[in-house]
């Protein structure tokens, strides 16, 4: 009898294939992660009701909900116009001055999206506005292992893979900033999205740590091993004032691969050698200089209703409408890769990481401040009799 009910037992048994198992584990972590970070998504809502409360003529609809670093986009614009006046230049500033789309060889957009900057909203605006303007639309597929900096022969290959699209068309990567015509190919219109740099990097952290992130990655990688539960659980601001390995930002140090996320401006320095020093002034310098000589438009995620004006002006071609499309379809029904399980970071945290982001600070002022002109040259453009 003792036998019989042994050889039931183990009849009944069943054993989980390993990629169910695997499944088991991560919706496993996923409810970990999900109860553990409920308080936080209850505190966050609070924080955005008391925002919502607040009177109208303290925020604006220009105004990012989701970031405080930022000043208000009209006194951006206002600042810059006193400026240009003290100068002398209002009179002479014209838009063609500050275009670059008028370099380009072929009527092609390469958007080398930063990560965490609303360049999914972007990619999403643009596949709308491929139908509405009749152009192409293309991007990269989700890979594995996402390399952002390419050996020589790759970047030329992406070149190549850039210049093989029938005109009018968009390509969109994550990848360093390639100069298509030092490969001897036509020069595409460069245009990208930056956000200020801390609100970025607090965004980044808990994006990777999401559990949507995971249950996507698996989905499409069944292989993939699942992460540690307890750095699953790190928390942004204990990591810094700890002292953590990942959350020191020390300068000239070097990560190389897909593990380099701490910055935007990488992705407009290039895949030079001199670009993977983290915030050096040679960096700085080259990621300025391809933004001055080699973009169209780099635009401000917290400064939205000047990036679409100076997108639709200097790209007219691709942009026609964008702020129609924005605001009246995707902005309000279509909410794109919002993190509700981010907690909010306290400003003291914020000003510890700030000072060891002094460059990176400065090159998204000099972006703002580009944004800025080449909106006053508009405006001037359009008084004009």
């Amino acid at each position: 009898m003792n036998a019989m009910r042994k050889m039931d037992r183990y009849r009944f048994r069943v054993s989980l294939p390993k990629r169910t198992s695997e499944l088991v584990a991560l919706i496993a972590i996923s409810s970990t992660f999900f109860l553990f970070l409920h308080t936080r998504d209850l505190n966050t809502k609070l924080r955005e009701m008391e925002v919502r409360l607040q009177p109208e003529d303290i925020l604006t609809s220009n105004q990012l909900m989701s970031g405080n670093s930022a000043p208000a986009e009209n006194g951006g614009v206002k600042a810059m116009m006193k400026l240009l006046q003290s100068t002398g230049e209002m009179s002479s500033l014209e838009p063609n001055q500050l275009n670059n789309t008028r370099k380009a060889q072929q009527d092609v957009v390469f958007f080398n999206r930063v990560p965490k900057v609303g360049s999914q909203t972007l990619m999403e605006l643009l596949r709308r506005l491929s139908i509405r303007n009749d152009f192409g639309f293309h991007q990269d597929r989700v890979q594995r292992v996402e390399t952002i900096r390419l050996a020589p022969e790759d970047q030329a290959a992406l070149s190549a893979l850039v210049s093989s699209y029938e005109p009018p068309s968009v390509y969109i990567k994550h990848v360093c900033f390639t100069n298509v015509s030092s490969f001897g190919l036509p020069e595409p219109i460069y245009i990208n999205l930056v956000r200020d740099p801390i609100e970025r990097v607090i965004s980044w952290y808990y994006y990777v740590r999401a559990p949507w992130y995971y249950v996507e990655r698996k989905i499409a990688f069944p292989d993939l091993p699942l992460p540690d539960p307890k750095w699953l659980k790190k928390d942004f601001e204990e990591c810094v004032l700890s002292n953590d390995r990942e959350c020191r930002y020390i300068r000239g140090e070097v990560r190389e691969g897909i593990g380099d996320h701490r910055r935007q401006s990488m992705f407009f320095c290039g895949h030079h050698v001199d670009c993977l020093p983290f915030n050096t002034e040679g960096a700085l310098e080259r990621a300025k200089r391809a933004v001055e000589e080699n973009y169209a438009v780099v635009g401000v995620l917290e400064e939205m209703n000047t990036t679409l004006t100076v997108l639709e002006n200097y790209v007219p071609r691709f942009f026609d409408g964008a702020s129609d499309v924005y605001w009246n379809e995707i902005s309000r029904f279509n909410p794109i890769n919002k993190n509700n399980f981010k907690p909010p970071v306290s400003e003291e945290v914020k000003d510890i990481v700030r000072k060891n982001f002094t460059k990176e600070i400065e090159f998204y002022e000099f972006c703002k401040q580009r944004l800025h002109k080449q909106y006053v040259a508009l405006k001037l453009n359009k008084n004009k009799p």
